[in-house]
């Protein structure tokens, strides 16, 4: 009898995982859409060769730190949304909205000015070592300058996108993001090899084709909510009318959601341009690869963060903490499993689309693509856990405990562990990579420490809509 209580403890009865899959099941397709056409996008880049695949996906990762960046300010935001919607106030609603939009338009600026001023250095900084260095610096460069357009509705489209999933309404990003998609691969077809008369633009033409694809999203973003009247959007004049109080707060937040994922995005950086140095664009192309099929299976983690906020978010905002105390066993019981299950299927999808999708790309390359993949299906179903203690954990206004794991892991083992493998031994970048990803059962340990200390159950919205 006590082998039943337990299982029931640990995992939720069916109809909590059918509302849970109701909420993450839009943004996961939402997200493996994006990875799609992510996929499509370096599939026609790869048929350009290795050098200029490397040059768009060293690009890439440096403006993933801004989306990175983009994202913490709207987690930020995003921690009260929900639990504004759970308390039903719809002016705190509006407010964390505003800071969202006003803070991603801010890193928005302060980004587009480095991409312009300074892109040689930035990508000289991820390819130190590199034996094709002057050539991918120099395409890529010319690529960074053209996608720096579309930072600015990519940061708009984030506060409002991420303001859906949060209210429980997921397929409305999901609607749009995938007509831009479509937007996007068509203008790769057309632009990137010259089809239907339009000159050839190559990579050049990709990064034209992400602008594109960028304003038409926003656009259609835009054009919903003030037909709809969303309630938790207001008009750009309006986005300066602040509350004070509630930034500090939201702001406070951040800091500390900033500095966890700074570690993080830091210290990948660091160890990719490390690997990055262990030959020549072959490495940097299957790496590229490899994270491309990777980003696919990543899609759980964004399922994870959306459940968390709108159930856990929203019961702890409705003052329901012993319901958000159970449902959170639910989620971390439910996302290892789901690591599992994704980590099996995830085996045969790479082993079928890596030769098929980068043909073009050299034996090498593809051959370190397939192993870097492999160690991540390995890691998966931890980091489907860290996801979910953290996402539960953030749901609650506890960003201090991702800070610690994040910071402490990175700064101490992490990157620390990454300069002695890379200045000591002659090991490959797969295997360098799979040896120091050791260091996330660490930081499970802490994060689950500070979890169990409960400083998330709190509800957040008592006298902050005003």
């Amino acid at each position: 009898m006590s082998q039943v209580n337990t299982c029931v403890r640990r995992f939720g009865t069916w109809s909590f995982y059918r509302e849970a899959l109701s909420v993450a099941l839009p943004v996961i397709l939402q997200q493996l859409i994006t990875g799609m056409v992510s996929l499509i996008d370096n599939f026609m880049v790869a048929g350009l060769g290795d050098v200029s695949m490397a040059s768009v996906n060293v690009s890439n990762q440096l403006t993933f730190t801004f989306i990175v960046i983009v994202n913490v300010m709207c987690g930020a935001g995003g921690i009260y949304l929900a639990q504004f919607k759970g308390a039903r106030d719809i002016n705190g609603m509006q407010h964390a909205y505003r800071f969202k939009a006003l803070f991603a338009l801010l890193v928005s600026t302060v980004y587009f000015a480095l991409c312009w001023l300074i892109p040689e250095k930035m990508l000289g900084m991820m390819t130190i070592g590199n034996s094709e260095r002057v050539k991918i610096i120099a395409a890529g460069a010319d690529y960074l300058r053209i996608t720096s357009f579309a930072l600015f509705p990519i940061a708009l489209s984030s506060a409002i996108g991420s303001a859906f999933r949060e209210t429980g309404t997921p397929k409305i990003p999901l609607i749009i993001s995938a007509a831009a998609t479509l937007v996007n691969t068509f203008g790769n077809w057309l632009l990137i090899y010259g089809n239907l008369g339009i000159p050839r633009l190559e990579i050049q033409g990709a990064a034209i084709a992400t602008v594109i694809a960028r304003y038409f999203e926003v656009g259609v973003f835009l054009f919903y909510v003030h037909r709809e009247k969303t309630n938790f959007f207001i008009g750009f004049l309006s986005l300066f009318k602040i509350n004070g109080r509630l930034v500090k707060e939201i702001l406070l937040k951040s800091v500390m959601m900033f500095l966890s994922e700074i570690s993080w995005i830091g210290s990948e950086t660091v160890i990719t341009a490390l690997y990055n140095g262990r030959g020549g664009a072959e490495t940097v192309a299957g790496m590229a690869a490899g994270y491309t099929i990777a980003n696919i299976l990543f899609l759980l983690f964004g399922g994870i963060w959306t459940v968390s906020a709108v159930i856990i978010g929203g019961d702890l905002g409705a003052g329901k903490l012993n319901e958000a105390r159970q449902k959170a066993v639910w989620i971390k019981s439910g996302a290892v499993v789901a690591g599992a299950v994704v980590a099996v299927l995830g085996a045969g999808l790479a082993i079928l689309l890596i030769p098929l999708v980068f043909s073009n790309l050299t034996e090498d390359a593809r051959r370190i693509s397939l192993g870097l993949v492999f160690v991540i299906l390995v890691y998966l179903p931890l980091w489907c856990l860290l996801n979910a203690l953290f996402a539960i954990s953030r749901s609650g206004g506890d960003a201090a405990m991702g800070m610690y794991a994040d910071v402490s892991v990175s700064l101490f083992l992490l990157v620390p562990g990454a300069f002695i493998l890379a200045l000591l031994t002659d090991i490959g970048p797969v295997t360098m990579f799979a040896v120091l990803k050791t260091t996330d059962v660490i930081k499970y340990f802490i994060a689950r420490y500070f979890f169990n200390k409960e400083r998330w159950v709190r509800n957040l919205t008592i006298g902050k809509g005003e």
